[in-house]
């Protein structure tokens, strides 16, 4: 019989029955690869698989270089793209000319440069304008529906059918100004009904969800519900479309000016250089590579950058 005090077999491996106090028991470490901490948002989430895909950060470190130089085009290239002399019309690369020269004398490489701040100001002012236009007025038919949502559909479905490319040449061959704002405004004018469709549908999905509902109930106000509740939970889609769309922009604006209604001379524009190398793609086929490569790579970059974001951004993907 065992005395009073003493430990039986069955409770020598148990401090609490022998009179000594049981050490705190620690949480068990994270597995490996298993997240610590907060749940990431979409926002956060998506930014940690941006930073890790090539594909993003390649055409991201292009973009910037292109704003840069658009920024400030004498850091590369120090002459003045207006400068031309007649008697080196067509001649090929030379030393200090690595492009060669245009069917005017002008500096190629010059040219090349000064031309990304006409595209790239259109493109982001472009796509801006359509990203804010389109999502408001998109936004307030899905919320509020009804025959203002009639109304907006029906007045897409007009613009829907009108050829970009026509509308342009309706609209802008009377517009006698050389800067970029007629071109921005007709592409606003014309980009809109896409984003709003698809702000349209996101505010739709957004505002039948259970914590917009319970808002409601608690009295939010429309304008709280839109702004707090349902545009951050929206607004995913319509960033996806704007930034694919913003190559699309600039391709456009070459291809206006390629035509003569977009940027006139003497405004510096790649689709004005290339509409005046073209006659001369057999005899100087260095007019057009230059020009025409660099609205590739640039349309290229923000295509890639678009890709990457719709990626990260669309958990159906994942």
């Amino acid at each position: 019989m065992a005395e009073p005090g003493s430990a039986t077999p069955e409770s020598a491996g148990d401090p609490a029955a022998s009179g000594i106090d049981a050490p705190e028991s620690t949480p068990p470490a994270p597995a490996a690869g298993e997240p610590t901490g907060r749940p990431r948002s979409l926002w956060s989430d998506a930014w940690h698989d941006l930073r890790r895909n090539p594909v993003f950060v390649t055409a991201a470190l292009v973009i910037c270089f292109l704003v840069l130089i658009a920024l400030w085009p004498s850091l590369i290239a120090s002459g003045n793209p207006l400068d031309c002399d007649l008697m080196k019309a067509q001649q090929g690369p030379s030393p200090g000319h690595p492009f060669g020269y245009d069917g005017q004398g002008c500096d190629v490489y010059t040219r090349t440069v000064h031309g990304a701040r006409a595209s790239v100001t259109v493109g982001v002012c472009a796509t801006a304008g359509v990203a804010l236009l389109g999502s408001v007025l998109g936004g307030l038919a899905g919320y509020f529906g009804g025959v203002w949502d009639a109304v907006l559909s029906r007045i897409s479905d007009i613009f829907f059918g009108i050829p970009v490319v026509l509308g342009g040449l309706v609209l802008l061959s009377v517009v006698t100004s050389n800067t970029v704002w007629p071109v921005i405004g007709f592409m606003v004018l014309l980009g809109w009904p896409q984003v709003s469709r698809i702000a349209r549908g996101a505010v739709i999905t957004a505002k039948e969800n259970d914590y917009v509902q319970a808002a409601r109930a608690l009295g939010a106000s429309h304008s709280r519900l839109l702004l707090r509740h349902i545009a951050p939970n929206a607004i995913a889609p319509v960033i996806v479309v704007a930034t694919i769309a913003l190559g699309t922009y600039i391709a456009l604006e070459a291809t206006l000016s390629f035509l003569g209604v977009g940027l006139k001379p003497p405004s510096v524009s790649w689709g004005i250089d290339i509409s005046a190398a073209s006659p001369y793609i057999r005899g100087a086929p260095h007019m057009l590579l230059w020009p025409a490569g660099a609205l590739a790579v640039t349309v290229l970059a923000f295509i890639m950058l678009g890709d990457a974001v719709r990626d990260a951004l669309d958990p159906k993907l994942r």
